[in-house]
């Protein structure tokens, strides 16, 4: 047990129950959520009164967010990837949830618009390092009538007796070069001011689309320069949330792409994806920690001022219980955001079922903070006066980006059974 010498207030940091920080993590934290909060929100909030055109249009607020977060150097590839693995466990979270806190849109299109680029330092090739490593880009995988099947590329949730829908998007192999046809989806994030893609999309080797041992399709990983002829872009997308994050489709007539720039082919395809998708995950369970997080913090305060039969609410002892279980909730998403991230750099991971499992819990969690909250603001929490109907915007579109919930939960509980049949 433990002995005390007197009761004493607790100790509460930025993250609520934060124990024992080393110097570094508690000046990156300090430095991102200074940030977060005098550039990310201002900011956020400008674009998410403005329409998507307006969002991406020259002098947009976005512009001038894109150059202070990349002169800040918070979100550096080369200073992350120089990190072990214990460093990106502990700092990667902090980093992520400060930025969440600030604004999710903001925060996914640094990641977004970063991703090809990190994704070409990776493959270790000098040339493609050269061409795509400095670019903004987006990471291109759903199409119309092909959603949810390409967070499904191993199949496995296809229904009995099917295939996967051959979608509006695909590739085909011709001699040195990939030429691409068709439409991504309209969700495709950073897109409109993207210069190049990483594209994971159904391919035909010269046997066709679908994959001879499975129901699925054959897949291609290839970095598409946007400036080629053929590519056009359509209108950015207006969507409920996230409205700072630009999302639009992007149109393939005839591309044609050295193949050169092909970084996965065939069943590699799957495994490259899934990595990406595993990293993909678990950056949402630090993210939306924080859009939890900024919810909660935002109902304590108006508890505190708004007056409602005869006393501040806070002394209504239904409020207290209401508002501790928001506490409670973004508690546990932070629990599980940096279980996560512990297990994928431990010699464990990384694996594509924990970062499911923190995906779409506190997604689910920082949905549910942020609908309470609301509603402990009763019709003020309806106002955009209010900063809290934002939040709950926002957290509800994470529910479905980077793989829809359900279907990744069924994916996760084929893993878990898969685990227990061999034990078993």
């Amino acid at each position: 047990m433990f002995v005390l010498d007197k009761i004493v207030e607790p100790v509460l940091g930025l993250r609520g129950l934060e124990g024992n920080m080393t110097e570094e993590e508690r000046a990156i934290q300090d430095v991102a959520h200074r940030f977060a909060k005098e550039v990310m929100r201002p900011i956020g909030t400008k674009l998410d009164k403005m329409t998507a055109e307006e969002v991406v249009t020259p002098g947009s607020p976005l512009f001038d967010y894109m150059r202070q977060v990349h002169e800040s150097g918070i979100v550096d590839l080369d200073a992350l990837a120089s990190m072990d693995d214990q460093q990106k466990a502990r700092i990667m979270p902090i980093i992520f949830e400060e930025f969440g806190w600030g604004d999710s849109g903001l925060a996914i299109a640094t990641l977004a618009s970063s991703f090809p680029a990190f994704a070409a330092h990776s493959t270790g090739n000098a040339e493609i390092i050269e061409r795509f490593g400095g670019l903004p880009g987006c990471w291109l995988a759903t199409q119309p009538d092909r959603g949810s099947d390409a967070a499904d590329m191993d199949a496995e949730a296809v229904y009995p007796g099917t295939t996967q829908s051959r979608g509006n998007l695909s590739a085909r192999v011709v001699g040195d070069e990939v030429v691409i046809n068709g439409q991504s989806s309209a969700w495709v994030s950073y897109a409109p001011l993207a210069q190049t893609a990483l594209a994971y999309i159904p391919c035909d080797y010269g046997n066709g689309l679908v994959h001879e041992n499975r129901r699925g399709l054959n897949h291609i990983a290839v970095f598409i320069p946007l400036d080629l002829p053929g590519v056009s872009k359509g209108k950015p997308l207006e969507k409920l949330g996230q409205r700072a994050l630009p999302q639009g489709e992007i149109f393939f007539s005839e591309v044609r792409v050295p193949r050169k720039y092909v970084i996965a082919e065939g069943d590699a395809v799957f495994t490259s994806f899934t990595g990406a998708l595993t990293f993909g995950n678990m950056e949402m369970s630090a993210t939306f920690t924080g859009v939890a997080r900024a919810a909660f913090e935002h109902a304590l305060a108006y508890v505190h001022e708004r007056k409602q039969g005869g006393s501040t609410i806070i002394n209504h002892q239904s409020v207290q219980i209401r508002t501790f279980n928001l506490w409670q909730k973004v508690e546990l998403a932070r629990a599980m955001a940096h279980r996560v991230f512990a297990y994928n750099y431990s010699d464990n991971g990384p694996h594509l079922l924990a970062s499911i499992t923190g995906k779409t819990y506190v997604t689910e969690a920082a949905f549910e903070v942020a609908s309470e909250a609301l509603q402990l603001f009763g019709g003020n929490g309806l106002s955009k006066e209010y900063p809290i109907e934002k939040l709950m915007r926002d957290a509800r579109a994470s529910m479905i980006e980077d793989g829809e919930t359900n279907l990744l939960k069924l994916k996760g509980m084929r893993w878990l059974s898969r685990a227990y049949q061999r034990t078993n």
